[in-house]
């Protein structure tokens, strides 16, 4: 499984509305300015997240997106299966005898991002410092 920018992307965008949880609306362009990506590929993610309740948008002068859960409720297996869809290790599953083995590693896979959440997410960045959030 590769995970493309897609999925990366959206998960930086929803970091960004994480650390400003609870506070005023976020625009893309501030996210796009803050994380160095394009706001024009930063609304082609967040109608997918937007139509899977983790976004909602505030119109006016003032408005942007804010998250609909908490950082805590949302994790990045949430992200990726909406951005991504399903995630498999391996595209073709023919009778190689190895099946068992590639659902062993996709239940691996599919359960760390199910224990990561936003905000586990957010505190790394917390420690990482000012810098874009490349690590993701």
């Amino acid at each position: 499984m590769k995970i493309s920018t897609k999925g990366r992307y959206g998960l930086m965008l929803m970091v960004d509305l994480a650390m400003n949880h609870g506070s005023a609306p976020v625009s893309l362009k501030s996210v796009a300015q803050r994380q160095d990506l394009s706001d024009h590929y930063l609304e082609q993610l967040i109608a997918p997240l937007r139509n899977g309740g983790f976004v909602r948008s505030i119109r006016g002068a003032y408005g942007g997106y804010v998250l609909t859960k908490s950082p805590v409720d949302i994790t990045v297996k949430d992200i990726l299966l909406i951005l991504e869809g399903p995630m498999t290790l391996v595209d073709d599953t023919v009778a190689d005898g190895l099946n068992p083995l590639w659902d062993k590693l996709s239940h691996a896979l599919l359960s760390v991002m199910e224990s990561v959440t936003l905000q586990d997410l957010v505190e790394m960045r917390t420690q990482q410092g000012d810098s874009p959030m490349y690590y993701i």
